[in-house]
């Protein structure tokens, strides 16, 4: 059939439009697929307040909080997939974000194993991605590119929602995927929306014997709306141009450099200008770059002197320059080195200097940062220490660890210097969204994932069990496996606590890969109330290994026992928590480490705490409050046991204190010690 294509029945090609398109853009139908904001919203835990070094001195009285703290604005440190998160974070802070900056994963062959330290010396470990981290890596490149952008649509989509009018976007990635985020954030936030691509030299590279060495990163600069914050930065003047150009001095020895008050003419030649008592016409092809008014000002100032031709000048005095104008190739700033004292051994960590940059920039004093793929903290250390109010967001156990740890550390150095800054709480998102995982493209799956799982453990299946969460039996204990890609919940441990209870048995295995942030303390909770041991026991990697018949040790998530430390002190009676012992899962060790490292942890567990902390008169449902703490940093690997703290009680009676620990993996495990207190 002859089509007669023309004005009045246009051919279907004249009418697209130039657009990136991936798979997962457009549904089946041809729609463009929108963001699920409704169906990605979930409440959040609030599991940690953290305000040191309150925590340290408010028994005593020493510690004004007026005074440390500029608002009751509290900083936000969420666990969590960050598409869940931001959608989370809508009800409150849409339209509320005056700057972002992230950092996102962009190498489809990036390897995060990582070694991390242990004990008191410089030994290292190696780290593995926890399965979480594992599950969301792949379902961000199963598709390669596609799947990539499709991830980075959604988020930043969220991100625009949750940007102010007037709000500033920083994406911060390498060259694999530069020029296609470049062409996502055009079509989220309108080519008018752009503002710079920033390019910075890291200096440290690889060699390449086929190509030329890659020795740069891109930062996408965007803003929402037709205006942003921006405060112009300014390098200091090069003492190499203060030699060279700087060479005027007044007598009370000012030093300046002579400056052209003249530009280029565009179209006529410039009128002439009064300097003092004569009227100086400009050089041909030029004109005055000031008004009349300009002139007359720096004329009474003695700021405009005349040269051998006759022509004027203006003086630049050195102590009166802003500096060297910023502009979008940035040179200046280096890449952590090993020796760095603000390294944290994190592997994509990021300079300081760098997002100092951009912070001052694009915002002020009070604005509100974010960070969505915050790693080890680097944003919300500069937003603190300039002032600003930050939440940020990880999907990984470590990288939230090292976040706190180094805001910790932050708040305590910012308090010995009479410094302000806010006290920041530790979230967690509610229950996940399983289709998230796409859990329901399984058909069937955990069934046989299941049976391989309690084959591998040595427990007895329960097709016809009276729960639905109850899978097998071994000896006089229950068994719950949980789903190959999902993550155990407080809600599912609540569940199956009541399940297990309803058909009289005393105690129950929990195998999952994955488990959610400070889950023991919750388990504490539930065996109080229903009479039934809860362990918890992460599934081993090796049953993964191909052709592999002999079954991994199952081990518990982590052993934990404190006991309470009583004496007096000053006619009362203070209490401390002693450490007495500590068995870390190795959940996230490489396989060819974990025989070893199983026998160092079981001779020397407590080499594996990074972190301890105390909440010394816990309630239960309540976020652990942080009283006390210790970690270990790269310059004092040194690590108590027994805490400083000298707690002192209301009154007589029994009171829990709550102990919770942190391996050099980022895992937590916490336990409840009863203090039976007395004046």
């Amino acid at each position: 059939m002859q089509h007669n294509y023309g004005p009045g029945n246009p051919h279907p090609l004249s009418q697209m439009r130039t657009e990136l398109v991936w798979e997962g853009k457009y549904d089946e139908y041809g729609r463009r697929r929108e963001v699920d904001v409704a169906g990605s919203a979930m409440p959040m835990q609030r599991i940690e307040t953290v305000d040191e070094p309150a925590s340290r001195l408010g028994q005593g009285g020493l510690f004004n909080a007026d005074q440390a703290h500029p608002d009751e604005f509290r900083n936000r440190l969420i666990w969590g997939d960050n598409k869940l998160v931001m959608a989370s974070l809508l009800k409150e802070f849409k339209g509320k974000i005056d700057l972002i900056y992230i950092d996102p994963p962009f190498d489809v062959g990036a390897d995060f194993t990582m070694n991390v330290p242990i004990g008191d010396e410089s030994e290292t470990v190696g780290k593995d991605q926890s399965t979480l981290e594992m599950v969301a890596y792949r379902d961000m490149w199963g598709k390669g590119t596609d799947s990539y952008l499709h991830m980075m649509y959604e988020r930043l989509v969220l991100m625009r929602e949750l940007l102010k009018d007037g709000g500033s976007l920083y994406v911060h990635v390498g060259w694999q995927v530069s020029s296609l985020i470049h062409c996502v954030l055009d079509e989220i936030f309108g080519f008018s929306g752009f503002r710079n691509e920033l390019i910075w030299q890291r200096f440290n590279f690889h060699a390449d014997a086929k190509k030329f060495g890659t020795v740069h990163e891109t930062i996408w600069y965007y803003i929402k709306g037709a205006s942003a914050v921006f405060n112009k930065p300014y390098l200091p003047v090069k003492e190499s141009l203060i030699q060279s150009h700087y060479t005027g001095q007044d007598k009370d020895g000012r030093i300046y450099t002579l400056d052209n008050p003249t530009a280029p003419a565009h179209g006529k030649p410039g009128k002439p200008m009064r300097f003092g008592d004569k009227m100086i016409y400009p050089p041909s092809g030029a004109m005055w770059r000031w008004k009349q008014e300009n002139i007359d000002r720096l004329w009474a100032e003695g700021k405009i002197v005349f040269n051998d031709v006759g022509m004027p000048r203006v003086k630049r005095y050195l102590d009166e320059t802003e500096g060297t104008a910023v502009h979008s190739l940035w040179t200046d700033i280096r890449a952590i080195n090993s020796q760095s004292d603000e390294r944290f051994d994190y592997a994509t960590q990021k300079p300081e200097a760098l997002l100092e940059r951009i912070i001052k920039a694009s915002s002020n004093e009070n604005d509100l940062v974010a960070d969505f793929f915050c790693g080890s903290g680097t944003t919300g250390a500069v937003a603190e220490r300039l002032g600003r109010r930050w939440i940020m967001a990880d999907l990984g156990r470590f990288a939230i660890h090292t976040s706190r740890k180094r805001l910790i550390d932050l708040q305590r150095k910012l308090h010995d210097g009479g410094q302000p800054y806010r006290a920041f709480d530790v979230y967690n998102l509610g229950r996940y969204e399983r289709q998230w995982w796409q859990q329901e493209r399984l058909q069937g799956a955990d069934e046989e994932h299941r049976r391989v799982i309690l084959e591998f453990y040595r427990a007895e299946p329960l097709p016809d069990a009276p729960s639905p969460l109850i899978h097998g039996r071994k000896g006089p204990a229950l068994v719950h496996v949980d789903g190959i890609d999902g993550i155990f919940t407080r809600q599912e441990a609540a569940d199956i606590a009541r399940a297990a209870k309803e058909v009289g048995a005393k105690e129950i295995a929990c195998l999952a890969w994955e488990f959610e942030m400070d889950l023991r303390l919750t388990c504490n909770s539930l065996e109080a109330e229903y009479g039934v041991r809860i362990k918890l026991i992460p599934i081993p990697r090796e049953i993964m290994e191909k052709n592999r018949k002999e079954p991994p040790p199952f081990l518990e998530m982590a052993v934990l026992a404190a006991q309470p430390v009583l004496k007096k002190l000053a006619g009362k009676t203070v209490a401390d928590i002693k450490l007495m012992t500590f068995i870390p899962s190795l959940a996230e060790v490489p396989s060819k480490e974990l025989q070893a490292l199983k026998e160092r942890a079981v001779r020397s567990g407590f080499d594996f705490i990074d972190f301890w902390a105390v909440d010394f008169d816990y309630r239960p449902g309540q976020p652990f409050k942080h009283h006390w703490q210790a970690y270990r940093t790269r310059k004092d690997r040194k690590l108590p046991t027994v805490s400083t703290q000298e707690f002192v009680y209301p009154g007589p009676g029994s009171y829990t204190a709550c102990v919770k620990v942190i391996d050099t993996f980022g895992c937590d495990t916490s336990i409840t010690v009863e203090v039976l207190y007395e004046r």
